[in-house]
């Protein structure tokens, strides 16, 4: 991405076929999403350097948070209380609320429970919605429209997740608490409706990562939440070890997590009991929706929290099973459970199936489950190489994402502690849990290479990161990352090298008009190989992601022989190769279906 981009005069072209009235919303998207062009950024691919670089203008990303107009500091309520929640926030989304073609932005806050009334909201902190200006004036830049959108988001920020559960083409917001949900409805005139009581989804419960998926292929967004524990702030226990600290989760009891299914009508149907989701209990940080065996039915994979991680397969009959102690995905190659935070699925190795990455607690390490193609994990994360440069953070946010489109998927980490030194006085307040994030290139081989930033520079950094929300910010054709921070600044972070290669960039509207979330693509090229990706917005940790769809096209493979899509009601469709360099849209029903 570039902060500087002059506006290109090519439209992308609109790849829709005869789209109807209720994908209006969405051409409008596609006409003014326009081509990112290079200016002033590094040409030099520093992978594998290994820390030589001196300045950011030679690392694969540098912050670019000031000339943007972000200026959202996160606000933990620290005061020496050590209430568990103030170690966990919060989250970000990255979506389109506006339909202009450009990713906007959401940001979860949080506030002090110190108060002498702490159950009741606390006006002075509030969630934040601002607005990217990119494609008005080709520069990245946001304004806050948290006022004029008339969102009230007053409550323990947690996470939030993307999704528009009505089909009428605008994207709406979940947002989870500590204590009550939210969810706020776009009106697609730039404000929005909370209408939790009204739909039926609050969760008493302590929120975190939530996701939206169509679990039943009728066309409508089903919402499953992670609940993390019993934690309250009636219960608030103290734990020392040689200091004053934050409790351990298993202070606290796992708790139920939560399947709202959409009726169709407006209205939710809570389905916990019934699809089998309150059969096993967890402490849910992370949340990740895919077809794991490929069976053409959406699973959802749980990240628990010092406890067995859950793969609830789907049974396509509206119930889940709970297979993750067979798969091979509950704990790792010794058998013991792990503190899953961040997670995330994607075919790192281009095999075409989904691969778990996990975060995890420091002198633990970070969790690669290579899936054989049919729902069968193995820990592979002393042989990625991932293993044990992890052991000393403490990882939240993360993505598989491919920075440099090279094809291969890297991964990134927003790390930070949860438990303070030793010879760390309270006075420092957060400081004792400051940690640097960590970057990792795929090699192609199965291997990753951990990019260490020079110290002088931004990506060296450390801070107490937590959420990292990853898309394109200047549709330049390569994922941008939002960090945000506990009791810190976020942090806006330009992708310099992902450019420099082609790319293909799909957004997949489905026949109701809305983002299909779940449908996965196929591009084949002449030479027989293939890549396969998927289109959604959970994953990371108590985030939303860009749902627009990024393929990196390695060197010698520029010409595509074909693009199939498997919509996420079971459906496939070829369409003809899109134009590289350019995002264009797909709509179901305009391509030729196939059995």
């Amino acid at each position: 991405m570039a902060a500087e981009n002059s506006l290109p005069t090519i439209p992308i072209t609109p790849f829709t076929h005869g789209c109807n009235q209720k994908t209006k919303a969405t051409i409008f998207w596609l006409v003014l999403s326009l081509l990112g062009l290079l200016s002033g950024a590094c040409s030099t691919n520093t992978k594998d350097s290994g820390g030589t670089a001196s300045a950011d203008t030679q690392l694969p990303f540098r912050e670019i948070t000031q000339t943007t107009g972000i200026d959202f500091v996160h606000e933990n309520g620290f005061t020496g209380v050590y209430f568990l929640s103030e170690i966990m926030g919060a989250g970000a989304a990255l979506f389109d609320y506006d339909n202009d073609g450009d990713q906007d932005l959401y940001l979860v806050q949080s506030h002090d429970l110190s108060a002498e009334e702490p159950h009741l909201p606390n006006t002075q902190f509030h969630d934040r919605l601002y607005r990217n200006t990119w494609v008005e004036t080709g520069r990245l830049m946001f304004e806050d429209v948290t006022a004029a959108s008339k969102i009230e988001a007053f409550g323990y920020g947690m996470g939030v997740a993307a999704g528009d559960y009505d089909n009428d083409g605008w994207v709406d917001l979940y947002i989870t608490n500590l204590g009550s949900n939210q969810l706020l409805r776009n009106l697609g005139n730039g404000t929005f409706e909370d209408v939790t009581a009204k739909v039926g989804v609050d969760d008493p419960s302590w929120s975190v990562s939530a996701s939206w998926v169509d679990y039943d292929r009728d066309g409508w967004l089903d919402l499953y939440v992670g609940n993390f524990s019993d934690f309250n702030y009636d219960n608030n226990r103290q734990c020392f070890g040689a200091n004053r600290d934050y409790c351990s989760p298993l202070s606290y009891a796992a708790t139920l997590d939560t399947l709202f299914r959409n009726r169709g009508d407006g209205t939710f149907e809570n389905v916990s009991e019934s699809s089998g989701i309150h059969q096993a209990t967890g402490r849910a940080l992370g949340v990740i929706a895919a077809d794991y065996n490929n069976d053409g039915w959406m699973d959802i994979y749980i990240a628990n929290d010092s406890s067995e991680n859950q793969l609830w397969t789907n049974q396509k009959n509206g119930t889940f099973k709970d297979i993750a102690m067979l798969a091979g995905a509950a704990l790792n190659r010794t058998g013991m459970p792990e503190a899953s935070m961040g997670v995330d699925a994607g075919d790192f190795d281009n095999d075409g199936d989904e691969d778990l990455f996990m975060t995890h607690l420091g002198n633990q390490t970070n969790t690669i489950y290579l899936n054989d193609g049919n729902g069968w994990f193995e820990d592979y994360s002393h042989a990625s190489g991932l293993g044990a440069p992890s052991l000393p953070f403490t990882g939240f946010g993360t993505a598989w994402f491919d920075y440099d489109n090279d094809s291969f998927l890297d991964i990134f980490i927003a790390n930070g502690a949860v438990k303070r030194p030793v010879q760390h006085e309270l006075s420092q307040g957060m400081t004792p849990y400051n940690q640097r994030n960590q970057l990792f290139r795929n090699r192609g081989n199965g291997t990753f290479s951990e990019i260490i930033p020079p110290p002088e520079t931004s990506l060296a950094v450390e801070e107490v990161s937590r959420s990292a929300a990853f898309g394109d910010l200047d549709n330049d054709g390569d994922p941008d990352i939002v960090l945000t921070n506990n009791a810190g600044p976020t942090r806006v972070y330009e992708n310099q090298v992902g450019q420099n290669s082609t790319w293909v960039g799909l957004k997949l509207v489905n026949s109701v008009g809305r983002d299909d979330l779940g449908a996965k693509i196929q591009i084949v090229f002449t030479d027989g190989s293939s890549l396969w990706r998927r289109c959604r917005t959970d994953g990371s940790y108590a985030s939303s992601n860009d749902s627009r769809v990024l393929f990196g096209i390695p060197e010698g493979k520029k010409t595509l022989a074909s693009l199939s899509v498997h919509w996420s009601d079971g459906t496939h469709e070829n369409f003809p190769p899109p134009a590289l360099k350019r995002y264009t849209i797909l709509v179901q029903g305009n391509g030729n279906v196939s059995k």
